[in-house]
């Protein structure tokens, strides 16, 4: 598996584009930590992820992937581009800290690229102008 990174990631400018890129396509219900999921989530909780989350955020500017124009407009969840696993915490692996190797996402944008659904990225806004649709009691009567 190829290492995914924030330099390569920046070179994308779409959110589809990077989407692709990070895209992993697992499966739900396969557990990635098992037994030892109290594992990732002492790590979750540490002050160093804290710190770290605060400053991807920020380097991000609480935009989707990175994308200018994407705002995450719930809570905003940082992802390893890397998957992190066990061996990963016990060893202490550096990347897992490192803002090279990480990015904000909505929670929506983080399933999509866990399970590989397009569907589930972040539509863009459509302003409503008046006008530009017309009343349900209008369509209904024509198909009748």
């Amino acid at each position: 598996m190829r290492k995914r990174s924030y330099s390569e990631l920046i070179e994308f400018d779409t959110l589809d584009d990077r989407f692709e890129y990070l895209r992993i396509g697992g499966k739900v219900g396969f557990a990635t930590f098992g037994f030892e999921r109290w594992m990732n989530q002492g790590f979750y909780t540490s002050a160093e992820w804290r710190r770290i989350r605060h400053v991807v955020i920020a380097r991000d500017v609480g935009m989707d992937l990175g994308v200018d124009g994407w705002p995450v407009t719930d809570r905003i969840l940082v992802h390893h581009m890397n998957p992190l696993d066990k061996e990963d915490l016990r060893r202490g692996n550096p990347e897992i800290l490192d803002p090279e190797f990480l990015i904000s996402v909505s929670h929506k944008t983080h399933n999509a690229i866990h399970y590989g659904d397009r569907s589930l990225l972040p539509q863009p806004f459509v302003e409503r102008r008046p006008g530009d649709t017309r009343s349900w009691s209008k369509i209904r009567r024509e198909h009748e």
